[in-house]
């Protein structure tokens, strides 16, 4: 990240962390109209459920919500629409094929703008079984512990 860019975190998927392991990361723009982009501006994005797919080419995110903005009037977005991202068609393709073949999942980590720009960050993601997330909270658990000792 360069010394020109300014980014501000909206929202974060924090569960996604917990239920996944995350293998990789990619950048992606979105399609927003005018109430939406200033209800995420004004930090009314939430995650939390939220999924992507890929459909003839193109890829989608579901489940994401954007509050309606309050100074909108009756062209107001639907809150729960499917939104379509923005991403190379060689990039869709190289996650469709992981997708279909590796049993991946892809889950939207942070939305953020960065530049002035609606920006979500998606994670390529496998899912945790119990013994994993419990493995998880007991090194968190104690990396806390090593934290207050110190």
């Amino acid at each position: 990240m360069n010394s020109n860019t300014v980014e501000k975190i909206i929202a974060q998927n924090k569960k996604a962390f917990h239920d996944f392991f995350i293998d990789e990361k990619y950048e992606c723009g979105i399609v927003l109209t005018g109430t939406e982009i200033k209800a995420v501006r004004g930090g009314k994005v939430n995650l939390q459920d939220s999924f992507c797919y890929i459909k003839n080419g193109e890829i989608f995110i579901n489940g994401m919500h954007i509050s309606k903005y309050e100074m909108g009037n009756i062209f107001n977005h639907q809150p729960d629409q499917t939104r379509k991202l923005l991403m190379h068609h060689i990039e869709i393709t190289k996650l469709s094929n992981k997708v279909m073949k590796n049993g991946y999942t892809l889950i939207p980590l942070k939305v953020y703008l960065k530049n002035g720009l609606a920006k979500v960050e998606i994670g390529l993601a496998r899912g945790k079984k119990l013994y994993d997330k419990r493995e998880d909270l007991k090194k968190k658990a104690h990396e806390m512990e090593i934290k207050k000792i110190r």
